[in-house]
């Protein structure tokens, strides 16, 4: 779903009630749009740019949650009356946000019913990757934990390439261990593997499947890539 896809899914009069009531801020590349125990009072739409949902471990590490794509929204939490923030978002590169009011966007979910189910769509998808990496962090292997985030970035931030998907996102091992809730030298090695064994390869810092079927297969997982 886009900026302006979600836009559409409002008429002239809810439109201009958004505008109204919202604001546009534009936040420098990694930094915080919002921290934890900040209150949980708007709702906020990404127009440009990425950005990252974490949380602290208990020893004070950064955990990726998800990342989150244009014409998503995030902080979403905030519609159901909660207090105060649990995660924070961090960007990724400059991004622009939409601030918009909770009690308005659940004013205007309710009226509206395709924005409704646009949404609950949207944040169904994210808390079903969420929820299947934190089994996989229960149940995998540190190989495995890794294909199968490989495959989740490729399926959300993939291009079709004529030998393979390339995953548009500039990641470092620090920022996949964070992710996959190992450590920076496991990733290092285990990327060296896959790398080894002609599965992947890196371009200046971005991931290509070289063979995301075999990839998939090695963790039992069916994929929905295009390859050009």
């Amino acid at each position: 779903m886009t900026t302006n896809e979600f836009l559409a899914c409002l008429d002239p009069d809810q439109l201009q009630r958004l505008e109204a009531s919202s604001r546009y801020r534009t936040f420098a590349a990694r930094t915080p749009v919002y921290l934890p125990s900040e209150p949980a009072d708007s709702v906020y739409l990404l127009v440009e740019g990425l950005v990252k949902v974490c949380n602290l471990t208990r020893d004070g590490k950064q955990a990726i949650l998800a990342f989150i794509e244009p014409g998503e929204v995030f902080g979403e939490l905030a519609i159901f009356d909660t207090d105060q923030r649990e995660e924070y978002v961090e960007t990724v590169e400059e991004s622009t946000v939409m601030v918009i009011p909770a009690n308005e966007l659940e004013d205007l979910m309710f009226a509206n019913h395709e924005l409704s189910m646009a949404i609950t769509k949207m944040i169904g998808m994210r808390r079903q990757r969420i929820e299947r990496r934190l089994k996989n962090l229960l149940f995998l292997s540190n190989r495995d934990r890794l294909i199968h985030l490989l495959l989740d970035l490729s399926e959300q931030f993939g291009e079709p390439e004529s030998h393979g998907v390339r995953i548009r996102l500039k990641l470092a091992h620090q920022e996949i261990a964070n992710h996959m809730g190992s450590t920076r030298e496991n990733v290092t090695i285990l990327m060296g593997h896959l790398r080894a064994e002609g599965l992947v390869s890196v371009d200046r810092r971005r991931i290509v499947l070289n063979d995301p079927e075999s990839l998939a297969d090695a963790v039992n997982r069916k994929i929905s890539l295009r390859v050009a």
